[in-house]
């Protein structure tokens, strides 16, 4: 089963510092019908304006994926971790007992991100935060998992869950396959462009749950890049 969730009806904040569309119920915004998708939990869509950004503030037991669309993204914690994160590169925080931090955006335009949370398979230890970069190259026509706690995905930024979060860049025309398997569940978004997965119409920032389906194709009608969530 594929089903297309429009951009346009996701659930919406905008203030003065930001934009953001929720994929899932978050915060003020609840929807019985999307209330995460196996251990994926939350996926925002977020536009946040130069010289602003989310004050510090605590989170616990959750694997905290931020992919970076456009601009950059910079961060602060109680351990002492501190960088800044690029347009096409992504960050892991995995919350575990508790941490607490700030993102901010510094940079002279304004930045989107993916923020995608997971819960974890075991609660309670101790927290991380490591950034890494995936240069657009790698992602060209392959599927590359930037996040995963799947043996096997060792260039991967770890996660405390049976899941994996991929990417992809692909010209018009291209495709790749991922295996799945009937068992296990996907959530798909293009960043950019418009695609077909399994013959089914997707347009840029649609979200696409998908679950007992043994095998995606995805297809690129446009230039696009894509991020795929398998999981459990």
């Amino acid at each position: 089963m594929i089903e297309v969730i429009p951009f346009e009806t996701l659930g919406r904040l905008d203030i003065d510092w930001l934009s953001a569309r929720y994929h899932f119920s978050f915060a003020n915004y609840h929807d019985p019908a999307r209330s995460g998708l196996g251990p994926l939990m939350v996926w925002n869509d977020d536009t946040i304006q130069p010289g602003t950004g989310f004050d510090p503030h605590g989170h616990q037991d959750m694997e905290i994926i931020t992919y970076v669309r456009r601009g950059a993204i910079s961060h602060r914690d109680h351990l002492g971790n501190e960088g800044r994160t690029v347009a096409g590169d992504v960050q892991v925080m995995s919350a575990g007992k508790g941490i607490r931090h700030a993102e901010y955006n510094l940079e002279n335009e304004a930045t989107q991100i993916f923020q995608i949370w997971i819960e974890p398979d075991e609660a309670r230890l101790e927290p991380r935060w490591a950034t890494r970069r995936f240069p657009k190259a790698e992602r060209a026509a392959a599927l590359v998992a930037l996040a995963s706690g799947r043996a096997g995905d060792d260039g991967a930024l770890p996660i405390r869950q049976d899941a994996a979060v991929l990417g992809a860049a692909l010209s018009p025309g291209q495709s790749v396959t991922h295996r799945l398997g009937e068992e296990r569940r996907a959530y798909l978004v293009p960043s950019r462009g418009r695609i077909e997965v399994n013959g089914v119409l997707a347009n840029a920032r649609d979200g696409i749950a998908i679950t007992g389906e043994d095998t995606l194709t995805v297809t690129a009608l446009d230039d696009s890049d894509i991020l795929l969530a398998d999981l459990p």
